[in-house]
């Protein structure tokens, strides 16, 4: 079926939207359900990203965390990934103990886990997909450590092996990092080469350098998490003659949107997805296919219930 519009107008008629493409759901693999500490620390952070960035950041989803689980499964995710990431040792083995639990007591979660270069990251990594974890997080930006990191070759071997996904922020925007870009990532690959890898906000702002690895490494895949959106095409614009890659590069690009932690409504991002102009199968394909084969949600046979939304 075809598109007149542009999208979603309002979250309202996200539902409507993946309906009207043939589609069971979303499957947003970059979404962020923390501990309530820690996420006050990073909506804290976000409310002085003035300070930070030189531009604000009105987080629009700062709800309790019932409410936004309703507000997901109400846009249709069909699963609920958490997505921790530690900026400190000692921390990951606590943050995955918290996933365990939020995939327990959350039906339709994704048990997500996470890790940090120390000496005992293989051994909570091998735990962690023992209890059952199928999605890890890295942010190389916040824990300020290469991905290529010797302390990490335990754990890397293990997460090759059991072909289990990364998400793993590691471009360079909103700001450059010290281990920041697509040359860690590129040494890592090279040692791990069989690695399943998605690479948070397809990279941005070294947009053709992480798509040059996602052509060259068959697990190498590209988020799609606040691209393409007018927040940040002001300051990190997708470059000339990315989006005819993109649509090259339609089975490795996966839907995600950084919710809650994102200024604008969530129904943007599919906006921003849908004015690329890169056809009905292409939007199947990185709304759905793609992510709920990395998250296996296609195996998982989730049932479509829909909440009634909330605005």
């Amino acid at each position: 079926m075809g598109h007149d519009g542009g999208g979603p107008a309002t979250d309202a008629d996200v539902a409507a939207y993946w309906r009207s493409l043939g589609l069971p759901g979303l499957a947003d693999i970059h979404v962020h359900f923390l501990p309530s500490s820690m996420l006050t620390k990073v909506w804290a952070y976000f409310d002085s990203a003035e300070r930070h960035y030189g531009r604000a950041w009105p987080v629009r989803y700062k709800l309790p965390e019932d409410e936004r689980l309703a507000r997901v499964r109400a846009l249709g995710l069909r699963g609920i990934p958490s997505l921790t990431y530690p900026h400190k040792p000692g921390m990951a083995r606590w943050l995955n103990d918290w996933c365990t639990d939020f995939a327990a007591r959350v039906p339709d979660a994704v048990h997500s886990a996470t890790l940090y270069p120390e000496d005992d990251c293989a051994s909570y990594v091998a735990s962690a997909l023992s209890a059952g974890a199928r999605l890890f997080k890295m942010h190389v930006q916040v824990g300020v450590f290469a991905p290529d990191d010797p302390r990490l070759d335990g754990a890397w071997a293990l997460l090759e092996q059991a072909q289990v996904p990364v998400v793993l922020h590691a471009g360079s925007a909103p700001q450059p990092g010290e281990h920041t870009g697509p040359a860690p990532v590129a040494r890592l690959l090279r040692r791990f080469p069989r690695l399943v890898l998605v690479i948070a906000h397809l990279g941005m702002s070294e947009y053709h350098a992480f798509a040059d690895l996602a052509e060259t490494h068959e697990g190498v895949h590209l988020d799609t998490t606040m691209a393409g959106t007018d927040y940040v095409e002001a300051f990190a614009p997708m470059p000339p003659g990315y989006v005819p890659r993109l649509a090259g590069l339609r089975d490795k690009v996966v839907l995600g949107s950084d919710f809650p932690n994102i200024p604008y409504p969530y129904a943007h991002q599919l906006q921003a997805l849908h004015r690329l102009d890169l056809g009905d199968d292409w939007l199947r394909a990185v709304l759905w296919g793609n992510g709920s084969r990395l998250m296996g949600l296609d195996r998982a046979g989730s049932a479509e219930v829909v909440e009634p939304f909330v605005s």
